[in-house]
């Protein structure tokens, strides 16, 4: 049974609206408002098509703050801190000593010796604190700190109502100003593959900024439930820890842990850097891949790709599929895939088997399946 030690401010609109308030991360989170298939896909189009607002509070939240604060950081993650500019923040991925993925986070620069990471259900913060050990460093876990994430092509006219200057925030700039009355920190970042901002808060005027938004924008905007990020993520390449790891879908003779190459993460490395925890060994793992994370697409079928069906490749298991998900907004069925690494090459052709035994024909393709240049999401304007 799991036990939640953490409480969202917005639970009792959550509640008011049917929703399931079920553990991520310690927290109770709105998985669903309801389960029927109309309410997954209405949400999932919202935020396609305009604009839909999600509790993410769950999310860890953490200052890491003093004189030493970037040299933990450094330390911590894959990205080289002293090229985050104050204001700017920056997606990294966080190792353990063997070069296996622990987790993943964003960095956020705020000022002088001053930064946040929000890290998501692996132990980033567990790494912090140690490093951060005996240095001029704080370390604190804010839970008091709120994320309200507002995605859709649409928000940005919403927030622009109230905050013009909203349309010149750059793909993962930072902003700190007032929204309906209130002091916020907004950050261009998501976990949509979508245009999309993330509204940091004190819990105390997250229901006032939340009933706000819903009311400015009125049809153009609605609460989608915290499932939706999965319909979301799996077309824009989002991993989600421990999700597509081994931890859910081990080796059958190693310990669970991943590497940024098997992962399709090793961008997250600044070019040539050293030093961080793992660094060693995930330069020496390169060329070793036992899989890849990779697409796949259903070539004649709108069936939706379950989670756990083999991929077969001439007869022979390479693979397991992790999520899928049908669209019929963009006309596809694909997936996020374990595969064996010969066959993770765009057009080989699979056969997806489902958990009743059900044959799909299928393809392997590269990702992601929308907003392939990113055009989407890093729009101007």
């Amino acid at each position: 049974m799991a036990i939640l030690w953490r409480a969202s401010a917005l639970a009792h609109r959550h509640a008011e609206i049917g929703g399931e308030l079920e553990d991520w991360n310690g927290m109770g989170t709105a998985w669903f408002y309801d389960h029927t298939p109309e309410r997954a896909k209405a949400d999932y189009e919202a935020i396609r098509t305009s604009a839909g607002l999600m509790d993410v509070s769950g999310l860890k939240k953490i200052h890491v703050t003093g004189a030493d604060a970037a040299y933990v950081i450094d330390r911590c993650t894959t990205r080289n801190v002293e090229k985050i500019a104050p204001g700017r923040a920056v997606y990294a991925a966080m190792l353990n000593s063997d070069g296996k993925f622990i987790d993943d986070c964003v960095i956020y620069h705020l000022a002088v010796n001053t930064w946040m990471v929000v890290v998501g259900t692996g132990t980033g913060m567990e790494s912090l604190t140690a490093v951060a050990a005996g240095k001029d460093c704080n370390v604190l876990f804010d839970d008091d700190l709120h994320d309200i994430s507002f995605q859709g092509p649409k928000s940005v006219d919403i927030l622009a109502t109230q905050i013009p200057a909203i349309r010149d925030l750059a793909y993962f700039g930072i902003m700190q100003t007032r929204l309906f009355g209130r002091d916020v920190m907004i950050s261009r970042t998501g976990y949509t593959g979508e245009r999309g901002y993330e509204i940091f808060c004190r819990a105390k005027d997250a229901v006032h900024l939340w009933d706000n938004i819903l009311e400015t924008g009125g049809d153009d905007v609605r609460p989608t439930q915290f499932s939706t990020l999965d319909m979301l993520r799996i077309e824009s390449y989002l991993l989600f820890y421990p999700g597509d790891n081994s931890e859910t879908f081990p080796f059958p003779d190693e310990p669970a842990g991943d590497t940024l190459w098997e992962l399709g993460l090793e961008f997250v490395v600044s070019p040539g850097k050293e030093g961080f925890i793992g660094a060693e060994n995930h330069y020496a793992l390169q060329g070793k891949e036992r899989i890849k994370i990779y697409g796949v697409q259903l070539t004649d079928s709108m069936d939706q790709m379950e989670m756990h069906a083999r991929v077969m490749s001439g007869g022979k298991d390479v693979g397991v599929i992790t999520y899928g998900l049908s669209s019929e907004l963009n006309g596809y069925s694909v997936a996020i895939a374990r595969l064996d690494p010969s066959v993770a090459k765009a057009g080989t052709k699979l056969t997806v088997v489902q958990p009743d035994g059900t044959e799909l024909a299928a393809t392997a393709e590269e990702m992601p399946f929308y907003d392939k240049d990113k055009s989407v999401r890093t729009a101007k304007g």
